[in-house]
């Protein structure tokens, strides 16, 4: 449904600087599937899911690379024909700070109205509304939400409905950037089942989870992608990624989040020191080096992309066996 292949995208800053927020990012995400990608804050997350969209504004750049969706290639098409036979219909996305992105002066269903009409939809005021009542009736939103303005909904109405406007067209991708971030467990709980029957119920075809929390993941998505510094450092099931991390980065990020499933519970919290490379010169190695208690000399000139069976890959020179001894060499050892 969805498949990414080289993509690079830069921001172009006011000194006229380079920063690679995407490096070289290859994905895949079939129909019927949820992808996650996991990664501290500022790790380009965000910036992926903008671009994936392949609707570029400045100081945002496309570099190179595809991107197919259900296989047609969308790069480099006019921004006009992005907006109109792309963005809401073929991909869609819902923002960070969700709660803030409604416009204040319309009442919600003169929202979903506006969305057809953007796209060039002949549906009468009748039809619309008909299936906005079907989309709230599918994520638990009484229809009476369709006539207020966003000032009288609370936080959580306003988190679903701005899904709701997300999936109004039936989008074949659908892009959730961190939506449960601003919200209580149970609210969190509620976004998540929430999506997953959007999926079940045809509103979507497949879907990328985006969050910084691996954990959460693990519930939501089939597969999860870490990354870190702009680039992609480890590729597994979701199984894998939460319980069997390979990539030394992962591992610190699994490391430092309280983990309620059993087996997790009991590992001490660790912090991973010090910052991420500046990217607008980021080191010709491995990006995590300078952070990593595992570097060796070779680290710092060249990356090695190891891939293993199952379609699973991480990005580090050392093997698969040699990690997974000292992971669980170190764990003995605090015990």
């Amino acid at each position: 449904m969805l498949e990414v292949k080289e993509l690079t995208t830069k921001y172009i800053t006011r000194y006229n600087e380079d920063v690679y927020a995407v490096d070289h990012v290859n994905l895949k995400v079939e129909a019927g599937k949820s992808l996650g990608i996991a990664g501290e804050s500022g790790c380009g997350k965000s910036t992926l899911a903008l671009s994936l969209m392949g609707y570029y504004f400045a100081p945002l750049h496309y570099t190179s690379g595809e991107i197919f969706i259900d296989g047609r290639n969308i790069t480099g098409l006019d921004p006009d024909e992005v907006r109109k036979s792309i963005l809401g219909t073929e991909i869609s996305y819902i923002p960070q700070a969700a709660m803030n992105a409604l416009n204040p002066t319309q009442k919600i269903i003169s929202i979903i109205e506006d969305v057809y009409e953007a796209h060039d939809i002949n549906k009468t005021k009748k039809e619309v509304r008909a299936i906005a009542d079907e989309c709230c009736n599918v994520i638990g939103l009484p229809s009476e939400v369709l006539d207020k303005y966003p000032v009288e909904l609370s936080g959580g109405m306003k988190q679903r409905t701005v899904i709701a406007i997300s999936v109004i067209l039936f989008p074949k991708v659908l892009i959730a950037d961190e939506p449960s971030s601003a919200l209580d467990v149970t609210s969190q709980k509620m976004v998540i089942k929430m999506l997953k029957t959007l999926m079940d119920q045809g509103f979507i075809k497949s879907m990328i989870f985006i969050t910084h929390e691996l954990p959460l993941l693990y519930n939501v998505t089939d597969e999860i992608m870490v990354m870190y510094a702009g680039q992609i450092v480890e590729k597994a099931s979701a199984k894998e990624a939460v319980f069997d991390p390979l990539h030394p980065y992962s591992k610190g990020l699994m490391g430092s989040i309280i983990v309620p499933e059993k087996g997790l519970r009991d590992v001490k919290l660790a912090a991973i020191p010090g910052v991420p490379p500046n990217l607008k010169n980021p080191p010709s190695g491995c990006r995590f080096a300078v952070r990593c208690k595992y570097t060796r000399p070779e680290c710092m000139a060249s990356v090695h992309i190891r891939d293993l069976e199952g379609g699973r890959s991480y990005r580090c020179i050392i093997p698969d066996k040699e990690l997974r001894e000292t992971y669980q060499r170190e764990a003995n050892q605090n015990a």
